[in-house]
C-alpha cells in the first residue's frame, strides 16, 4: 500500500486529522459506510459479546476498534480475532466485566469450529483395535473442528453459553474456573463443559504426545477419570482418524 492509498484508507475511517487537501465531502458518505460495515461485521462475529453488553455499548466500542484497527484480511469472518477481546477488556467501561475478553475468545473459537476442514472422526472401535502394548504410544490427533479452552477462577463458558444460546440458562453462576469443548457434528457447532484435566489432555494430544503421556497430564487434576474422559471426547468427535 503506497502513501496515498494508506492516507485514503485512514481518511475513510476518520483517522486523519485534519482531513487532507484532496479530501472531498463525498468521502464522509463512504466513511460512514465503511465504519458501519466494520461494526456490523464485529457484531456478527461476536454475538455473545454483543448480547452480553447490549447493542449501544457494543457498537460504540466497535467504532473505536474499527478506527484503530481496520480490517487487513479480505476474510471478514476473522475480523477481530487478533485483538478485539483485549481491546474491549482494556476499556475503562469494561472494568466490571473481567470475563469480556474470554467471552470474545469463545465467540472466536466458535467461528473457527464452524469453518474448519472436514475430516473423519476417530471411532471408539478403531481405538479398541489397537494392541494394548501399543496403546500408550498411540497419538490422538484433535479433529480440525475441535477447540477447547480453560479459564481460571471465572465461569466464562457459562457466561458465554447463556449469551450464545436461544435463551439464558436459569440459576446463579458458580464463580470458579471452567473449561469448554467445542466440536462440529453433522455441520452444527456443539459445545459442552470440559474439566481442567480434559483441557490438559487435549493440550497434550495437540502437542503430539502419546495417549499414556496425555493421560498423565490429565491426572494432574485429581478428579479426572481418564476412561470416562476419553469416552466423552470420542463421543463428541474430538479426534480424527489418521487412516
Amino acid at each position: 500500500m503506497n502513501g496515498f492509498q494508506a492516507a485514503f484508507a485512514h481518511s475513510l475511517l476518520g483517522r486523519v486529522e485534519p482531513q487532507p487537501a484532496w479530501s472531498h465531502p463525498a468521502l464522509a458518505v463512504h466513511r460512514n459506510t465503511v465504519l458501519k460495515g466494520c461494526v456490523d461485521t464485529l457484531e456478527a462475529n461476536f454475538p455473545a459479546v454483543a448480547r452480553l453488553v447490549g447493542s449501544d455499548w457494543f457498537r460504540a466500542a466497535a467504532v473505536a476498534y474499527a478506527r484503530a484497527h481496520p480490517p487487513t484480511d479480505v476474510r471478514l469472518f476473522v475480523y477481530g480475532d487478533d485483538g478485539f477481546g483485549a481491546f474491549l477488556q482494556a476499556l475503562a467501561s469494561a472494568a466490571s466485566l473481567p470475563y469480556l475478553a474470554g467471552v470474545a475468545r469463545l465467540d472466536t473459537l466458535w467461528r473457527a469450529v464452524h469453518v474448519a476442514a472436514d475430516a473423519p472422526p476417530l471411532q471408539a472401535a478403531s481405538l479398541a483395535a489397537v494392541a494394548p502394548e501399543a496403546l500408550a504410544a498411540r497419538v490422538l490427533r484433535p479433529h480440525p473442528a475441535t477447540r477447547w479452552a480453560w479459564f481460571d477462577a471465572v465461569p466464562v463458558p457459562s457466561i458465554w453459553s447463556r449469551n450464545r444460546g436461544d435463551a439464558p440458562a436459569p440459576g446463579e453462576l458458580a464463580w470458579h474456573g471452567e473449561g469448554l469443548l467445542l466440536t462440529r457434528v453433522d455441520g452444527a457447532v456443539r459445545w459442552q463443559p470440559l474439566a481442567r484435566g480434559g483441557c490438559d489432555f487435549l493440550d497434550a494430544c495437540a502437542a503430539g504426545l502419546g495417549l499414556g503421556h496425555a493421560a498423565e497430564r490429565a491426572m494432574t487434576d485429581p478428579a479426572t477419570d481418564v476412561a470416562t474422559l476419553l469416552a466423552t471426547l470420542l463421543q463428541a468427535g474430538a479426534f480424527t482418524d489418521p487412516a
